[in-house]
C-alpha cells in the first residue's frame, strides 16, 4: 500500500511542479502609475492584481482586485521621497497599515500624513517586496484564494511574515 501511495505521489509531482512553475506575468492594461503583483496567479482575464479600494468609489478599506484596463481606483503610486502609497483616483488619500494585530482589517485608505509611520512603506527592487517601515519582517501580499467581484476578481490584501507566504503572492511591480 505504501508503494502505491508513493507511486501516486510521484506521478502527481510533475503536474504540481508544472502548475507552480507556470506562473505568468499579467497582461497589464492599467495605465501608470500602478502597483501590481508580478504574477497573474489565477486572474481569469490575465489582467493581473492591483491594490484597490473595496467596493465602488471611495472606501477606507483596501483589497487586491483585477487590474482594470481603464485604471481608476486601482491606480496607486509609491512616492519615492516619503514612502507613501498614494491613491491616484482619490487625491490626498494614502494606504496605511492600521491594524498590525488584526489580519481581518490590516490596511486602510486614510488622509495622507507624511509624519505617520503607518503610511511609510519600502519597496525592495531586488526581492520585489513592499514592507511597512514599522516592521521589515512583514511583506505586503495577496490572499491565496480569489473570489468573484462583478466582472472582475478580488483577493484579500494584507501583511504577513515574509517567510510565511509563497513569494508569488508578495512580489510587486511599481510602474511610475
Amino acid at each position: 500500500m505504501r508503494i502505491l501511495a508513493n507511486l501516486v505521489l510521484a506521478a502527481a509531482m510533475p503536474s504540481i511542479a508544472a502548475s507552480a512553475a507556470s506562473a505568468a506575468p499579467p497582461d497589464l492594461r492599467t495605465p501608470a502609475p500602478v502597483i501590481h503583483l508580478a504574477d497573474n496567479l489565477d486572474e481569469a482575464d490575465g489582467l493581473g492584481w492591483c491594490i484597490d479600494t473595496i467596493g465602488r468609489g471611495l472606501s477606507d478599506r483596501l483589497h487586491a482586485h483585477s487590474c482594470k484596463p481603464r485604471g481608476g481606483d486601482v491606480q496607486f503610486r509609491l512616492a519615492e521621497t516619503t514612502g507613501q502609497v498614494a491613491s491616484v483616483a482619490f487625491e490626498g488619500k494614502c494606504m496605511a497599515y492600521l491594524h498590525p494585530d488584526d489580519p481581518s482589517k490590516p490596511l486602510g485608505l486614510v488622509d495622507c500624513d507624511e509624519t505617520a509611520g503607518a503610511q511609510v512603506f519600502v519597496h525592495d527592487p531586488e526581492t520585489m517586496t513592499i514592507r511597512p517601515s514599522l516592521d521589515d519582517t512583514k511583506c505586503l501580499g495577496v490572499g491565496a484564494n480569489s473570489r468573484s467581484a462583478g466582472p472582475f476578481m478580488a483577493r484579500d490584501l494584507g501583511f504577513s511574515a515574509c517567510s510565511e507566504s509563497e513569494s508569488r503572492f508578495q512580489k510587486w511591480i511599481i510602474r511610475r
